[in-house]
C-alpha cells in the first residue's frame, strides 16, 4: 500500500480521487461467507449449581418458626477437604456429614446463615434427606431417582427436591 501525502497546495479532493480510483481498479475480494447460526445453547449445556429442597419434616428456629425450603449448592474440593481438619470430626468422624451439609446449604427458609449448630438441631430425617440429596446433586447432577411401584411393579421417576413423604 502506498502512502500519499497531502500538502496544503495540493488538492484534498485530487487525492480522495486518486484513491478511489486506486480502490475501484483492485478486483474486490469475494464477501465471506455468513457465519451459521449458532444454535441457541441448551440446558444440558449449562451447569447448575444450586438446587431447591424441601425437607421431610422441618427445621424449627429458636423462635419456633418451621423453615422447609432451602437451597444446596455444589460442593467443591474444598467443601470436601475443610471438615477433615475440623477438631469436631477428629473427635466424631459421624460429625463430618454435619460440617459438610452446613457448607453446601445456603437458605433454609429464611435463615441464609447455616452453620454446624443448626444442622445439629434438625431432626434425623432430615439429616439423612439432606445427605441422600447431597450425594444425588453432587455425582449424579440431579435430584430424580427411579422407583417401582410395590403393588404394580410399574416403574417411574420421582424428584427427591420437594414432596412430603408418601406423596
Amino acid at each position: 500500500m502506498r502512502r500519499r501525502t497531502v500538502s496544503p497546495g495540493s488538492g484534498l479532493e485530487e487525492t480522495l480521487d486518486n484513491l478511489a480510483a486506486t480502490t475501484a481498479g483492485r478486483q474486490e475480494a469475494p464477501a465471506p461467507a455468513p457465519a451459521p447460526a449458532r444454535a441457541p445453547q441448551r440446558d444440558r449445556d449449562s451447569l447448575q449449581t444450586e438446587f431447591a429442597f424441601e425437607l421431610p419434616r422441618g427445621y424449627v428456629d429458636d423462635e419456633g418458626q418451621l423453615h422447609r425450603h432451602g437451597t444446596m449448592r455444589l460442593a467443591t474440593a474444598r467443601d470436601e477437604l475443610r471438615p477433615q481438619i475440623d477438631l469436631r470430626v477428629k473427635e466424631n468422624p459421624a460429625y463430618l456429614s454435619v460440617v459438610l451439609l452446613s457448607q453446601v446449604i445456603t437458605q433454609l427458609g429464611t435463615v441464609t446463615d447455616v452453620h454446624a449448630g443448626i444442622v445439629e438441631r434438625m431432626y434425623a430425617t432430615d439429616v439423612a434427606f439432606l445427605q441422600d440429596f447431597y450425594r444425588r446433586i453432587n455425582s449424579e447432577g440431579h435430584t430424580h431417582a427411579a422407583v417401582t411401584c410395590p403393588l404394580c411393579h410399574g416403574s417411574f421417576e420421582v424428584d427427591l427436591s420437594g414432596g412430603r413423604l408418601g406423596e
